[in-house]
């Protein structure tokens, strides 16, 4: 264990605040501090993401002629489970992360630490008493849906233990410390994964039982992964407890604030991070809550049609886009503790030299992902559920509207980092409004994408607000952004041109309706659009702009000039 550093020595005291929790680490800038949060993040939420969907193919496949209506139950169920599963987080590990990273800042560490076990109370509290609400209200919530009250049973039961687990990643990650957050996300899907699959099989592949128990088993796994994920948290809690100990020791303490002032300010942090944090959620309960509606007054499809219909857009193709928008997710993550500090040190240049960075690596990520998916969302669709026209339209025009997301999802969390928090607040109600308005005039004209698209015009609305107030407040150098976006959609849209033509080209020759050839295409598509971004990033040095030596040493290692 490390000496503990001298009180009086600032350059002791710097190190410590940079990453204090990994002995032997050097002090790094904040772009290779964001990046290495992006990079552990991204793995985290990519391979749970992409474990969270391949569970699909066998899950549709034991599900059978049911798998449509199993999946629109999921879909209803998550929705509103996903909404109280936010409210019983109450964007406590958000703002316990900026706040811990706010006192790190200042050298209060022992501050820090009496937050987080402050805040672990408030997360017991608040995953006890959502926990009762969604079990014992679930015949109110379901809208008349007999068929959803066992579904959010068996989510109650994760809303217990959640609260707590993400505190505690919002505790690391206050630390710039997302190795933990990301191990545990994967252990947690990991353990999920594995319990709908084998409830899956039992129920429906061998008994061949009632479907609706079977979904509900499928959502009581996110229990079980609760407890793997928790597990692996404690094992890192254990690892650094020393560490931790040390550096509250060699705390200034010049800070005095009372449990009291504690407890006002994780709510008053809390609750614009829980509004924020569910936006994605609340538009999709707008949905599920007007569509079946709308449809029912403007059309005359049957309740089973509008299941399915329900299920491509709200489950279907947007259990794929969350692969693509979880790259905005996990550097969301990493960009709210290292602007918190900016802003506690009142250094301006830094907030805007960070949030250039973070659009820019957003967009270097996120644009050809998106594209890469709307390329192949023939064979992606094929793949994880069944050859479906009209499913395949869906995903595809959905990985448009991923970008828009993934961009709110970016720069909501910088309002948040540097405590522009009921700003952001407003032009989210702003957007819902916009949406609201939207929704009945796309859906009566263009059914389910109707949907996506009023989704995507409300929250390109808010994007623009919060730029515009970024930009006025601390300046975006956009001439640096442009020169880096015109590359990326460049090499982005030949990424695609590729994929698509290759996609399209093997279906000339193949079934379009096997899953097998489907897994084919969807590979050798991939590979190669994704090849030629790869080459075109590294030749043209865009990719060490984004990515600093690991690029140079790919670009070796692959012998491009």
């Amino acid at each position: 264990m490390a000496d503990q550093p001298n009180k009086n020595d600032s350059s002791d005291l710097e190190y410590i605040g940079s990453q204090p929790l990994r002995e032997g680490q050097k002090v790094t800038s904040s772009k290779s501090q964001m990046l290495e949060g992006s990079v552990w993040m991204t793995a985290g939420s990519i391979f749970s993401r992409i474990l969270g969907a391949v569970y699909i193919i066998p899950w549709v496949i034991w599900f059978g002629v049911y798998s449509n209506q199993a999946n629109a139950l999921y879909a209803k169920g998550y929705n509103i489970y996903s909404l109280f599963l936010i409210a019983a987080i109450a964007g406590i590990p958000s703002a316990i992360a900026k706040q811990v990273s706010h006192y790190n800042a200042l050298n209060e560490f022992a501050l820090g630490q009496r937050l987080y076990k402050r805040g672990l109370l408030l997360s017991v509290g608040s995953g006890i008493v959502c926990a009762l609400i969604l079990f014992y209200g679930a015949p109110f919530l379901s809208a008349g849906s007999e068929s959803v009250v066992p579904v959010l049973h068996a989510l109650a039961w994760a809303v217990l233990i959640i609260p707590t687990m993400s505190l505690t990643r919002g505790f690391f990650q206050g630390y710039q410390e997302m190795g933990p957050s990301a191990i545990s996300q994967f252990v947690e899907q990991l353990a999920r994964v594995g319990y709908m699959l084998v409830t899956a099989y039992l129920i429906m592949g061998v008994h061949h039982g009632d479907w609706v128990f079977a979904v509900s088993q499928s959502t009581f796994a996110a229990f079980i992964g609760a407890i793997g994920g928790f597990l692996v948290l404690g094992w890192y809690f254990l690892k650094y407890r020393k560490r931790l100990k040390t550096l509250a020791q060699a705390s200034s303490n010049e800070l005095v604030v009372s449990t009291g002032d504690l407890y006002r300010e994780i709510i008053a942090q809390a609750i614009p991070f829980i509004i924020i944090g569910s936006a994605i959620t609340i538009f999709q309960l707008i949905d599920q809550y007007t569509f079946f509606k709308i449809m029912q007054m403007t059309s005359s499809y049957t309740t089973d049609i509008l299941n399915t219909m329900y299920a491509i857009f709200a489950f279907n193709a947007n259990k794929l886009v969350m692969i693509v928008i979880s790259l905005a997710s996990a550097m969301a993550v990493t960009s709210v503790p290292l602007l918190s500090e900016a802003k506690t040190r009142g250094d301006s240049r830094a907030i805007s030299q960070q949030v250039t960075e973070a659009i820019s690596l957003f967009s270097f990520l996120m644009i050809p992902a998106a594209l890469g998916m709307a390329a192949i969302a023939q064979p992606a669709y094929t793949l994880f559920y069944h050859f479906s026209g009209v499913g395949t339209a869906i995903l595809e025009f959905n990985s448009y509207v991923a970008i828009v997301l993934g961009v709110f999802t970016v720069i909501s969390a910088i309002m948040q980092g540097i405590g522009e928090n009921k700003l952001a607040v407003r032009y989210f109600l702003y957007g819902v409004i916009i949406k609201f308005i939207a929704q009945i005039p796309l859906v009566m004209a263009f059914s389910a994408i109707g949907s996506l698209m009023s989704t995507a015009i409300g929250f390109a609305f808010i994007n623009w607000l919060i730029l515009k107030h970024i930009n006025d407040e601390y300046g975006i150098d956009y001439q640096v952004i442009n020169e880096h976006l015109t590359k990326i959609i460049l090499y982005s849209l030949g990424m695609f041109v590729i994929a698509w033509g290759v996609a399209h080209g093997m279906y000339l020759f193949m079934n379009n309706e096997s899953k097998v050839a489907a897994l084919i295409v969807a590979l050798v598509a991939a590979s190669a659009g994704g090849l030629f971004y790869l080459y075109c990033s590294l030749k043209s040095r865009l990719a060490d702009e984004m990515l600093g030596s690991r690029a140079s040493r790919l670009r070796n290692m692959l012998r491009i000039k």
